[in-house]
């Protein structure tokens, strides 16, 4: 038996790929009119209501008021009015909307006039009495360009924002990268006392094995190699505290990190690092540990950076050193001066606070030409072969040095070599 004509089953029930939302309606462009004189705004007004949105003025003041309040496109002016002429609207409205279309109308055309509004840019000037097609092709004409002007400008601002947002993606991509390869150095460094500590674990259980009866001597033996495996494990207990108190901080969160414990595993790195090749490198400790309020793994990548880079600054063998100091006063800015030889960075954001920790890598290579020294810092920029970097180094340092309160400074001499500087907020090891 078939259904009844109006049963459920042959209800139509559209499907849900087939409903589409209705498309945006397009902007209507906004018409400012502006004339003391009634009759042709009100003329003025009944030509275009149904195209644009209009915003009528009867003097300057009040146009300009508009203009401050609403975006608009096109604006229609007349020239002589009571007050403010036309022209001087024109001049005040330029500092507020600086892009608009404006066409200029009068009943007195003056070559002085004509003159005084094409300086103001403006795109046309119709005569009084106009004929219906001209206004509107004018007004058309202006919507026209003021629309394809707006698009230009929205897709100009749309490729800056792609590209800046390439560039953050590409920077937070190669500072993972190096984070990476520092916890697996890291990783590295524990493996060895724990490498060392199961030796010895297998030689007590070898031993215990063996001989179950022990000596006086044999349980100094296992006393000894006891305290062995204790050591090797308390290194491993610290490392692994120290870097998962950086992996576990917060945004907010202020955390110290011990400048010697740092500066020893950034040994480790450099001595493997495939940029040393036959350069000499030296790194000496702080006199006094102290600790810097930034995060240990953004220090050890800060430097890493600067080192890597004075390695490549030539192929010709030569001297990289890392050293530091401790200062007890808060630095003296007006000694710092941007030239061919310095450039001081983020000093308007640095925490000026003592004590402050000195950390430089220096170079005994060939120094940077003053023309490239203001460059150095902008991402991308690289003096080196395709294959040899990415352009990154030195803008990553810039950043990482910016959020943790610190500054940069670089100097360089040419044939003698440079010297990165970093200052840092520091504070007293915890007893």
């Amino acid at each position: 038996m078939s259904s009844p004509a109006n049963s459920p089953a042959e209800t139509s029930v559209p499907l849900p790929e087939m409903i589409t939302a209705p498309p945006m309606p397009k902007r209507r462009g906004t018409l400012l009119i502006v004339d003391d004189e009634e009759g042709p705004r009100m003329s003025l007004k009944l030509i275009f209501k149904d195209q644009y949105d209009l915003l009528l003025a009867e003097d300057g003041p009040s146009a300009i008021n508009l203009a401050q309040l609403n975006d608009i496109d096109v604006a229609i002016l007349d020239i002589r009015m009571a007050g403010m002429s036309g022209i001087e609207v024109l001049e005040r409205l330029r500092f507020v909307r600086p892009d608009l279309e404006a066409i200029m109308i009068t009943a007195f055309e003056t070559t002085d006039t004509m003159r005084q509004a094409l300086r103001l840019r403006a795109c046309d000037y119709i005569n009084k009495p106009f004929d219906l097609a001209t206004i509107r092709n004018a007004v058309s004409q202006a919507m026209q360009r003021r629309v394809l002007e707006s698009e230009i400008h929205n897709s100009a601002e749309k490729v800056h924002e792609l590209l800046s947002e390439l560039q953050n993606q590409r920077v937070e991509e190669q500072i993972a990268q190096t984070r990476g390869d520092i916890y697996a150095s890291i990783i590295h460094d524990i493996n060895g006392p724990l490498s060392v500590s199961f030796g010895f674990v297998q030689l007590l259980n070898l031993k215990l094995n063996k001989d179950p009866k022990m000596d006086v001597e044999d349980l100094e033996f296992i006393r000894e190699r006891l305290k062995s495996v204790e050591r090797q494990m308390s290194n491993c207990i610290e490392i692994q505290r120290r870097y998962l108190g950086f992996l576990r901080r917060q945004g907010g969160d202020t955390l110290a990190a011990g400048v010697n414990h740092l500066l020893h595993d950034l040994e480790q790195l450099v001595r493997v690092h495939p940029s040393m090749q036959e350069n000499e490198f030296r790194l000496t400790p702080l006199a006094g540990d102290m600790v810097v309020k930034v995060n240990g793994t953004d220090l050890i990548q800060i430097l890493l950076n600067l080192t890597v880079n004075a390695f490549q600054c030539t192929s010709t063998p030569h001297r990289v050193e890392i050293g530091g100091a401790v200062l007890a006063e808060p630095l003296d800015l007006t000694q710092f001066k941007d030239g061919p030889h310095d450039r001081l960075l983020n000093v308007e954001s640095m925490a000026n606070i003592a004590p402050l920790v000195k950390l430089w890598v220096r170079d005994t290579g060939p120094g940077i030409p003053a023309v490239v020294l203001p460059k150095i810092f902008d991402p991308y920029f690289t003096t080196k072969g395709p294959r040899q970097g990415t352009g990154l180094g030195l803008n990553i340092v810039q950043r990482l040095i910016k959020a943790a309160n610190g500054a940069l400074h670089v100097h360089t001499v040419a044939g003698e070599g440079t010297t990165f500087a970093v200052y840092l907020p520091g504070a007293a090891m915890a007893k």
